[in-house]
């Protein structure tokens, strides 16, 4: 690209909203901005906004204005899809007020609540929901019956299943009563219905199941049945996620809790 192609790299950070054009110049010189991942420091750079990737603070920056990021708690008995031949509860009810034809990222079963992110980029939504690029989600699930540490021990050591050995990355017992518990499940499987049945085979099927983080993105409190678009620094979060997260080998479908 010679000097004279491409839009000042001071203009690309303010019409992206990161800062006044003043206080962009003074990130460039101060060696805050990288594109491409290589730190640019010139005023007077010039580069692709169609093409081009841009970070400040190692954090992406969105650059596409026509890309959306949206968050949904989904309620249960809703299906993850935009359109059910079966007459079921989807998602086309959350994403009217959107111009935009948005799509989920992953799925969660019907019976599960919780953070489902709906967006309109392709390649983000590709790293995020396949399992080969293992982005964590959490889960808090209420299972039925006593918990034990042991049994926690037990998830974070690995359990067989039909489909093969799973392990949690973390598991944490919130809350154990006599007839029912709470336990907090950290996964990067994007196997079908796995908490389901990781509960189930130590013996504690879950009763209620919902999932409270997704990579970056942390539900809060986001009430059930409502939708939000995403922040600016949970976008950065995400565009960041998706630009640093090499495959790690795994295989396998979307996700589907």
């Amino acid at each position: 690209m010679t000097d004279a192609e491409g839009v000042r790299l001071q203009k690309v950070l303010a019409n992206a909203g990161v800062a006044s054009r003043r206080v962009a110049e003074q990130l460039i010189v101060e060696g805050r901005v990288e594109v491409n991942g290589a730190v640019v420091t010139e005023l007077g750079s010039r580069i692709d906004p169609e093409t081009d990737l841009v970070a400040v603070d190692g954090t992406a920056v969105q650059l596409d204005q026509s890309k959306r990021y949206v968050m949904l708690n989904k309620p249960t008995g809703v299906v993850s899809s935009m359109r059910d031949d079966r007459g079921k509860p989807d998602l086309r009810q959350f994403v009217q007020d959107w111009e935009e034809r948005l799509f989920n990222v992953g799925r969660l079963d019907a019976e599960t609540s919780g953070l489902l992110v709906l967006t309109n980029d392709g390649d983000l939504a590709h790293v995020l929901a396949h399992p080969s690029f293992g982005v964590t989600k959490v889960y808090i699930a209420k299972v039925d019956g006593r918990v034990t540490p042991q049994t926690i021990a037990r998830l974070t050591r690995g359990v067989e299943l039909d489909d093969g050995p799973i392990v949690a990355d973390k598991a944490r017992l919130l809350d154990a009563g006599a007839d029912a518990s709470l336990v907090e499940l950290t996964l990067h499987s994007g196997r079908n219905r796995i908490v389901r049945r990781m509960m189930a085979e130590v013996g504690h099927p879950v009763v209620e199941l919902v999932r409270r983080q997704f990579g970056p993105l942390h539900l809060g409190t986001l009430p059930v049945g409502r939708v939000r678009e995403l922040t600016k620094l949970e976008r950065g979060a995400l565009l960041t996620l998706s630009r640093d997260t090499p495959p790690v080998g795994a295989a396998g479908d979307q996700e589907n809790e």
